[in-house]
């Protein structure tokens, strides 16, 4: 699941760096940042394409669908039309091996012992599971309940909620986010508000399954999650997309699920404890875990098929350094059917997320054909199964088509907020590459400015396809569309982002509406326009700062070869 567009007031502390929201400089030499005139990008381009690809006829693009391999021919014609040639050693995919498992018939989530006597959960309302295993019956039999407070095991910080714990064969029920979520600044041993990759949910069911945990419970709550129950229950509902696992692969838990908060206070309660208390200690250095003296029980069918996706790449090759690449990305599926709305409609057409992302490669790709090849090499990379886990974007970045020491950085594209235009653009992980040089050269020359992103809690660093590029050392910016709305202001640029986060994200309403003011988004699209080619003229190949996570990734990677970085 990705950037939500959710809307939270900045602190004091934050709304203060203004000026160093971009502060992507470093020790060394300055960095060449030529200008660059607008982009002829085509607003209807954009709109056609998001209707055609968010209609019904796509049925949610869903990837092993027949909607999804439309989206992909639809895609290879585009980019051929818009000027591109084949990205992939003549060919226009890059096939993603994965596996689908649909899980049903879910029996309740039956809690034993203590004072839980007759405690049944209901799936959907109450609990969502998958399983990542291809067997055709999950069980989980009394199972005994471990809270492991936040599930992180950090020894680079001192951190371990699973110290001394034998869990085979348990289930670990785990908080959301990470401990210091709720500071007031960025101060803390997990970044105080700003999320860590330890705060989100991949990591926690990855870690328990390394812990030997049969099954593994997140407790859910709408402000560190970001996101509704409703988010969970489509999201984790229907059928689920993973990688093919090898023969060696570590084995994943048998079952993966999230829990109501209301839910968990009936167990914790049963169980003799206060969750409130413990969620209290769960925050301090040396937490130690906590059998609640509960099992767990549920079962559920699941239908099992491997099958291929596909990435779909572009190229413009560069004139003077085409062996020298920049990244354009967006993810061009969505969660095919879902949780139906209250009239039937149970669709999840996925217009905003990320029909518009899509599009925007299309326009973008027409607009740097029409001024001509750049010097270096110009990527329009729309990868499959996003919304199951950045999978199809992982899988390149673990299986380059152009080799990542050669890949200067790039921009991802997710979700364009349909707003009018606004004053800002929203930075989401500021102060991390030298990019951000580029950005504020980029805003500059048109005449906007840049916001620290107000909920850095959530996590969106680490919720879209850039991220992986970042694992692997690749300078990657992430922007998204400003609240300050040039009509409104904040406070109607903040309405605008609730309306959608509660009424449409990840459900039937994400729908194409032909009333949508696409100004925003064009002025949006100049920007992208401009950093891409920014970087595709430079002649410098920008780095991380100094000290951050992804540093020494990127050094280690051009320190091994003679043609790239």
């Amino acid at each position: 699941m990705k950037r939500i567009l959710a809307v939270a007031t900045l602190a004091l502390s934050l709304a203060a760096c203004d000026a160093a929201v971009l502060s992507g400089g470093s020790e060394d030499d300055a960095l060449d940042i030529p200008e660059v005139a607008d982009g002829d990008i085509s607003q209807e381009t954009m709109v056609d394409l998001t209707r055609e690809l968010s209609s019904d006829e796509f049925e949610g693009r869903m990837p092993g669908t027949e909607g999804g391999r439309m989206t992909v021919d639809l895609l290879k014609t585009r980019f051929e039309e818009a000027g591109l040639e084949p990205g992939n050693n003549g060919s226009w995919v890059q096939d993603v091996p994965l596996v689908e498992i649909t899980g049903s018939d879910f029996a309740p989530l039956s809690i034993t012992g203590g004072d839980a006597s007759g405690m049944a959960f209901e799936y959907g309302k109450d609990w969502v599971g998958v399983s990542y295993r291809e067997t055709p019956r999950t069980r989980i039999n009394d199972s005994e309940l471990v809270f492991v407070g936040y599930g992180i095991n950090a020894p680079e910080r001192d951190w371990n909620d699973y110290e001394g714990l034998d869990m085979e064969g348990k289930t670990a029920v785990i908080l959301v986010n990470d401990p210091d979520f709720d500071s007031e600044d960025l101060e803390g041993t997990f970044n105080g508000k700003a999320m860590t990759y330890y705060g989100r949910w991949t990591y926690k069911f990855e870690e328990a399954a390394r812990q030997g945990a049969a099954a593994a419970l997140i407790i859910h709550e709408t402000e560190p999650a970001s996101y509704g129950w409703n988010v969970v229950e489509s999201s984790w509902s229907g059928p689920q997309a993973y990688p093919q696992r090898g023969e060696d692969a570590p084995a994943p838990t048998k079952m993966n699920g999230w829990i109501q908060n209301g839910v968990a206070e009936q167990i914790f309660e049963a169980a003799g404890k206060d969750l409130g208390e413990l969620k209290d200690a769960a925050k301090k250095q040396g937490f130690k875990a906590v059998a609640l003296g509960l099992d767990a029980s549920t079962s559920f069918e699941n239908e099992s098929r491997e099958y291929m996706s596909q990435n779909v790449i572009g190229i413009l090759p560069g004139t003077k350094r085409p062996g020298e690449y920049v990244l354009h990305t967006a993810h061009w599926d969505h969660l095919g059917r879902c949780k139906p709305a209250d009239d039937g409609d149970d669709i999840c057409n996925g217009a905003v997320d990320n029909a518009t992302g899509t599009a925007a490669l299309v326009a973008l790709a027409e607009a740097h054909a029409k001024a001509g090849a750049a010097d270096r090499s110009l990527v329009f990379l729309a990868v499959t199964a996003e919304e199951q886990g950045l999978l199809g974007s992982s899988y390149y970045a673990q299986n380059p088509v152009f080799p990542l020491d050669q890949t200067v950085g790039g921009v991802n594209m997710d979700a364009f907020t349909i707003a009018g235009p606004s004053r800002d653009v929203t930075v989401v992980g500021p102060g991390k590459s030298q990019l951000d040089e580029f950005l504020e050269a980029a805003l500059e020359a048109d005449g906007r400015v840049a916001t620290p992103n107000p909920s850095p809690e959530a996590g969106y660093y680490y919720r879209s396809d850039h991220f992986p590029f970042a694992k692997q050392g690749v300078p990657m910016l992430y922007i998204d569309g400003g609240e300050d709305l040039v009509e409104g202001g904040r406070e109607a640029g903040e309405a605008v982002s609730k309306d959608y986060r509660d009424n449409r994200y990840h459900g039937p309403k994400d729908e194409f509406d032909e009333n949508w003011d696409w100004s925003g988004v064009m002025a949006d699209l100049q920007l992208y326009y401009r950093l891409g080619r920014m970087m595709a003229m430079s002649t410098s190949w920008p780095n991380w700062v100094e000290g951050d996570e992804f540093r020494s990734i990127r050094d280690e990677s051009c320190a091994a070869t003679n043609e790239g970085c």
